[in-house]
């Protein structure tokens, strides 16, 4: 019997316009009613998880910052943490910042951008659920005076010269890792995955890895896909995750998650 649902939430469990359809919010409560834990994991810091699912009793548990902390909501518990040490982070900042690079961090649960450009972008794209985003003038000065170790920093790349500057420094630094395109970049601690804290909580929980389904999108599910003992790979997945799921359900635009959980209670209860 499955007892746990890992649920990615950009790409998965949103569809095109980061929302989640009738279709999908139905299933997840059939899921929750049947007895399975529902756990959001998801890149997004904790703050900014889908309004949609906020106040709705889904889920007590969450990981958040891909894999950087994981949470018990209802005890108000950290089960597991990642960060990278202020320091560090303030550093990087400072060395990397200039006015072809933009950025944000995810420190404490909450999503912070510095200056006001990305977080009118953000309310744009994103509407309610980055209503939480907060801005402040300087993020490595914020970071430095409360000695805030950090869940994730995330660049915005706006030229060659950028990428290349950023992946210079970053590579000073080997106890962090990065995930980048040619646009955008992640750096967070080497020990934060989606896969280490879903072990975490289901250790927490004594929820054996045979007990636990998962489903997700992108190459940050990849060890959530290891992690797990059942694989739902969205339509939509990267080739990489298609290759390693179990099954491969249609797209986030098509309700692949509601037919994910289908299957998932035919199959096993």
């Amino acid at each position: 019997m499955m007892k746990l649902l890992a649920l990615d939430m950009d790409g998965t469990c949103l569809n095109s316009y980061s929302k989640i359809s009738p279709t999908t919010m139905d299933a997840l409560y059939l899921a929750r009613t049947s007895g399975i834990e529902i756990v959001p994991t998801t890149g997004r810091a904790l703050s900014c998880i889908p309004h949609q699912l906020r106040k709705t009793g889904l889920f007590r548990y969450v990981i958040s910052s891909n894999g950087a902390v994981a949470v018990d909501l209802k005890e108000r518990k950290t089960l597991f943490r990642a960060l990278m040490p202020y320091e560090a982070a303030a550093t990087i900042i400072e060395s990397c910042q200039g006015p072809d690079l933009k950025m944000a961090a995810h420190i404490r649960h909450d999503y912070l951008l510095q200056g006001q450009l990305l977080p009118f972008f953000g309310h744009l794209i994103y509407g309610r659920d980055a209503s939480q985003a907060k801005a402040v003038p300087d993020l490595a000065e914020f970071i430095r005076s409360r000695h805030a170790d950090v869940e994730e920093l995330q660049f915005f790349l706006l030229t060659k010269k950028a990428r290349e500057r950023t992946r210079r420094i970053v590579s000073e630094f080997p106890e962090l890792s990065s995930a980048r395109t040619s646009y955008y970049a992640e750096i967070y601690s080497s020990n934060a995955t989606k896969g280490t804290a879903l072990s975490a909580v289901a250790d927490y929980l004594s929820v054996s890895k045979d007990e636990i389904a998962c489903i997700g999108d992108g190459e940050n599910d990849i060890t959530m896909f290891q992690a797990s003992g059942l694989r739902f790979a969205m339509g939509n997945a990267v080739p990489a995750l298609r290759s390693m799921a179990d099954v491969v359900v249609s797209s986030n635009n098509h309700d692949g998650v509601a037919e994910a959980v289908r299957s998932l209670l035919t199959a096993f209860l």
